[in-house]
């Protein structure tokens, strides 16, 4: 799967590299920093495509320092592009890397593609204090009845590893976390250019989750998990 972010296959298949989501994600990230306090003087992104997400919490953030890890070259130059006094971007594996310490690292929709993201998790400790996940729940009721919504995800995105919020939770705490926070987010409801069928079900969605929310996500799907963990 590393094949598919090194050449130009991901690219090809999402000419964005989702840019038009990287407020919205930023925006929960920032929720999630200041009602836990964390401090961001050094902040770090691994795997932060074209690196919007960095450049809108360098807005949010005066006084940040903000370090994006990229291993597409074709992200990379986009992000590089975009580089300011106090973002910058590297085409490198951060897990390659020695003697580097961050106060937050980010992991936003990283490991449902990383072949081997239980070491992944692992790795990514020694890198800083605090870290913000933010994994996709793939799996629901109605993902594994229909079937195909998966198979799209990891024909077209590159996910190869699949989630309900307790199996997401868990993996970190196998993999030595404390888990400070969590919440979900309405990445189906929410984000822009979602499918006719995720535009269908925002209501059923929507009216359900207010009702039993870990009912309405186990069922119907439409969330993703962001975790604060250390």
């Amino acid at each position: 799967m590393k094949e598919l972010y090194e050449g130009d296959a991901y690219g090809k298949n999402n000419p964005t590299w989702h840019e038009e989501d990287a407020p919205w994600k930023a925006g929960h990230v920032a929720q999630m920093i200041r009602r836990n306090n964390i401090p961001t003087q050094r902040i770090c992104e691994i795997g932060c495509g074209t690196g919007e997400i960095l450049l809108n919490l360098e807005r949010t953030f005066p006084d940040a320092r903000l370090s994006g890890y990229e291993i597409s070259p074709d992200a990379f130059r986009r992000a590089a592009a975009k580089s300011t006094q106090r973002t910058k971007f590297h085409l490198s594996n951060l897990l390659g890397e020695h003697d580097l310490e961050f106060d937050v690292i980010l992991a936003i929709d990283v490991i449902e593609h990383v072949e081997d993201y239980i070491s992944f998790i692992k790795q990514l400790r020694r890198f800083g204090t605090f870290k913000i996940f933010h994994i996709p729940l793939d799996l629901s009721a109605q993902s594994i009845l229909r079937a195909w919504p998966i198979a799209d995800l990891r024909r077209n995105v590159g996910h190869i590893h699949y989630f309900f919020k307790q199996s997401a939770l868990a993996t970190l705490e196998d993999c030595g976390y404390t888990i400070v926070d969590h919440c979900y987010t309405a990445s189906r409801l929410e984000l822009p250019n979602q499918a006719f069928t995720s535009r269908l079900m925002r209501v059923p969605r929507r009216l359900m989750f207010a009702f039993n929310a870990d009912l309405a996500v186990r069922l119907l799907g439409g969330y993703s998990l962001l975790v604060l963990a250390k």
